[in-house]
């Protein structure tokens, strides 16, 4: 994707372009109450000053709409619809646009700029929905089968479903939190001694803290109960991606996950990226997904056979060491997954559950087929058995107390028009002391 010029300053690398436009939830010191905002370069815009400003003068489509920026999350402006989302952002991009068509809006509107371009490091982001649903999907094929291969071998790795449907499980949503905020390590029941014929846990603290490297993509379209979504309009009902960490307590999901899947191990906190990326501007890094060799039923084939996004995808690890070494563990890509978030969203609807703007849905680990590419420690350690090398000769199987993990996203390759997501960072507290 090639650059587009703009009068405004946007540092060369910014994950954040004119090709980009984020949106996602600010306040700032001055103004606390929190409100919508698109990141551009090293700046948030505003778009309650925006709008207030008059600043939409020229894009008539929004003007019934615009009370929909001074909302604290996202959820009303995802409802109004994608041609809406779409309208916006392409009108932001043209108010940037070195050789913008309406410079008045903010080019040569001093007052307006001071109002509402905010640099951001004067801000505050908060979680961008109001998420009334999360579920957590499994779709990234090299993870499951290597999470397949540690606990029942080659032979077993994949479950006899997995390549015919989106595997997944209700997460919690009232423990998703935004980039930045610490995660409590979890007590939970451990079985110390799996091997032992009497299988009796014990409580204690997690031992085996560990994250998940994922995406989440956000629903802007409710569906009425009993009414599937049908593949060939799933993809009008998604708004955006953002990067996701689904922290797991492995020792916990050991004991518990059979015979009902994840539940404990998994609900003490998922965290994710700020700034969520439109669809539209992921659509020009659109790629084939992993094939899959089973017969897919009729109501999850895509016509677009491409439907997974060429994301280079990235996690670092700082410790909690005093000289505070900072190493990349992992480099994969969002193209390895067997499903589309289109896929995973018909066949959650097709029972008639009903979505509503504002539910989640995560991808599942996304690993490569290299131990480099493993997008969690889980695998990169085999469940413990070997050591993962940090710099300053430390080492990890599972996540200590201080550990501070920084997933990152990116598309593209030119420095000017890069289309990423920040970060996604969350460190570890040490668990409560607890008296029962």
């Amino acid at each position: 994707m090639s650059a587009r010029p703009s009068w405004f300053s946007i540092p060369r690398g910014s994950h954040f372009s004119l090709a980009n436009i984020p949106f996602g939830i600010i306040s700032t010191a001055s103004s606390t109450t929190p409100r919508v905002a698109v990141a551009i370069g090293d700046h948030a815009l505003d778009l309650a000053a925006f709008a207030a400003g008059n600043g939409f003068a020229a894009l008539s489509t929004i003007h019934p709409h615009q009370a929909v920026f001074s909302q604290p999350s996202l959820n009303a402006f995802a409802a109004l619809g994608r041609p809406l989302h779409s309208a916006v952002r392409s009108y932001i991009q043209a108010v940037f646009a070195a050789d913008t068509p309406c410079p008045e809006a903010l080019k040569t509107n001093s007052a307006l700029q001071k109002q509402s371009l905010l640099p951001l490091t004067d801000v505050q982001c908060h979680l961008p929905f109001k998420i009334g649903d999360y579920t957590d999907f499994f779709v990234g094929l090299n993870h499951a089968y290597n999470c397949g291969l540690i606990f029942r071998g080659p032979a077993n790795a994949l479950q006899p479903n997995y390549k015919h449907l989106p595997v997944g499980y209700h997460g919690r949503a009232s423990s998703v939190v935004v980039s930045g905020t610490p995660i409590r390590r979890p007590h939970g029941q451990i079985l110390t001694n799996p091997s032992a014929e009497n299988k009796v846990p014990t409580f204690s603290q997690c031992k085996k803290l560990d994250f998940e490297l994922e995406l989440g993509a956000f629903v802007c379209r409710a569906n009425n109960r009993g009414e599937p979504v049908p593949i060939g309009k799933a993809e009008e009902s998604l708004f955006g991606l953002v990067l996701l960490n689904d922290w797991s307590a492995r020792d916990v999901q050991a004991w518990e996950y059979v015979p009902l899947g994840p539940f404990n191990a998994k609900n003490f906190g998922t965290t994710i990226s700020p700034w969520v990326v439109l669809t539209d501007a992921l659509e020009p890094f659109k790629v084939k997904a992993i094939e899959n060799d089973a017969q897919v039923l009729p109501y999850l084939r895509e016509k677009d056979e491409k439907s997974v996004y060429d994301i280079q995808l990235q996690v670092d690890l700082k410790t909690s060491a005093q000289s505070g070494n900072t190493s990349t563990i992992t480099k994969t890509n969002g193209r390895h997954l067997l499903w589309s978030f289109p896929q995973m969203l018909t066949h959650h609807t097709i029972t008639g559950c009903n979505l509503q703007p504002g539910d989640l849905l995560g991808s599942g680990t996304i690993s490569g087929t290299s131990l480099s590419e493993c997008g969690s420690l889980l695998e990169q350690s085999e469940n413990g058995k070997t050591t993962v090398h940090i710099s300053g000769g430390e080492e990890r199987t599972f996540l200590q107390d201080g550990d501070e993990v920084t997933l990152t996203g990116v598309c593209g390759s030119d420095e000017e028009a890069l289309v990423g997501f920040g970060q996604c960072t969350g460190k570890i507290e040490p668990a409560l002391t607890l008296d029962f």
